[in-house]
């Protein structure tokens, strides 16, 4: 995931001809931002088991002003639509919002428009580890398979907020149809009975003598926090899993949420996450394959197995025979934490190593999009721990965070007794 967060403090908003305005409180608006009259009716948010989160989806409709006074409050938004991702492109979304606590209303933050995380188009053909045949993945949602496409802007993790401003700037497309603000409201957490840590192994595994093993180079696993373990709410994904091949390469990300957040806060930023890829973007569940936060702490992403090849939805046209991993924060200028580049080397060393891949090593892998830095169909040589924007014109994992890989690629390797 990724946001453009360049803030226009102290700028009105200016309304220009084809310029979508929509302003929508909870309950009052700023002086000076209301865009029209009337009030069309909020769509409420879908209610899930007890803890579980919430998207408030509410119309953007030119001219009008949206008020969605009972609403709830929401930690993350962004702005969807009905139709392909590029259906905005050169056009641009930016936002405002107010502080649920304080009252404050933020500069105006703008949202990329062009996806840049997110399923490879069509219907792939995988490989069940437990069978070993060849299928094709019914994921209705990565796919758009019987279902319309839709597509959002990358979303952007605002805190405890109740009031939002939008202003939308078609491209020379003009504005897609079912243009909407989806309000994140990340909820308590669903309890669930299933275990909260997949354990870390034993120091005894561990490089021995000369740091290095002999045979075949598997790396400790790190503990990882399960999805239970930040309280997924399991009735929103689809309920079937889809594998790739082998694992041949980590993409690095970050979150481009907050960077100044509790650890015991992370889970609430991933659920706001996965709330939204799955009802905003559509997905079949959360993108990314594992997330790991300033602590170092590992979480499970996208379900169907941490010691298996789940085919994710992270680096747009390589996400076959990959596993993405997301740093939580925003490390354009913030230095990442020495405990989340940690994290980051454990679980990459780990994922390579279950098919001896050198983490220190790279691997050529073949483009399933047109929509990456590489046509589709054409072949790319990666190193095995690679940045997305080795992949993709994108500003991700951030300027601080990109030339750490070196060393992370070098701990990786270390780890695996290299």
């Amino acid at each position: 995931m990724r946001i453009s967060p360049r803030a226009l403090r102290g700028r009105p908003p200016v309304v220009l001809l084809a310029v979508l305005a929509a302003v929508l409180t909870f309950p009052s608006i700023p002086a000076g931002a209301r865009a029209g009259a009337g009030a069309p009716a909020a769509l409420p948010g879908t209610p899930g088991p007890a803890g579980g989160g919430s998207v408030t989806s509410l119309p953007l409709t030119g001219g009008r002003l949206l008020a969605g006074r009972t609403a709830r409050r929401f930690e993350l938004l962004g702005v969807g639509w009905d139709g392909p991702a590029r259906a905005l492109a050169g056009g641009t979304v930016k936002v405002r919002t107010r502080d649920a606590v304080t009252g404050v209303w933020s500069g105006w933050h703008e949202l990329e428009t062009e996806g840049e995380d997110g399923p490879d188009a069509g219907a792939d053909t995988v490989t069940t580890p437990a069978t070993g045949a060849a299928t094709t993945a019914a994921a209705t949602r990565s796919t758009g398979a019987g279902h319309p496409p839709r597509s959002a802007t990358a979303p952007l993790w605002t805190g405890p907020s109740d009031g939002v401003a939008v202003e939308v700037t078609p491209g020379p497309a003009g504005p897609p149809p079912g243009l909407r603000v989806e309000l994140v409201d990340p909820g308590e957490g669903v309890r669930s009975a299933g275990a909260r840590t997949v354990p870390a192994e034993p120091s005894a595994a561990e490089p021995a003598e000369g740091g290095r093993r002999t045979g075949h180079h598997q790396a400790p696993r790190p503990e990882i926090v399960t999805r239970a373990g930040w309280g997924a709410d399991e009735s929103i994904r689809e309920p079937d899993f889809v594998y790739t091949g082998p694992v041949r390469a980590v993409f690095v990300h970050h979150t481009a949420t907050t960077t100044e957040y509790a650890c015991s806060d992370a889970p609430r930023v991933i659920r706001a996450i996965y709330e939204y890829h799955v009802r905003s973007n559509g997905w079949r569940d959360i993108g990314y394959n594992f997330l790991v936060d300033r602590c170092g702490t590992v979480y499970e992403g996208r379900a169907g197995g941490t010691d298996l090849p789940v085919h994710g939805a992270h680096t747009l046209g390589f996400n076959t025979d990959s596993a993405g991993v997301a740093a939580i924060g925003t490390f354009v200028t913030d230095v990442p934490p020495a405990d989340l580049l940690t994290g980051v080397a454990r679980i990459a060393a780990w994922k390579l190593g279950l098919t001896d891949q050198d983490a220190a090593g790279s691997t050529r892998m073949v483009s399933g999009s047109d929509g990456s830095l590489y046509p589709a169909g054409t072949g790319a040589d990666f190193r095995a721990v690679s940045g997305h924007r080795d992949a993709f014109n994108t500003e991700c994992p951030g300027d601080a965070l990109y030339p750490k890989l070196p060393e992370l690629r070098t701990e990786a390797a270390r780890l695996q007794g290299r």
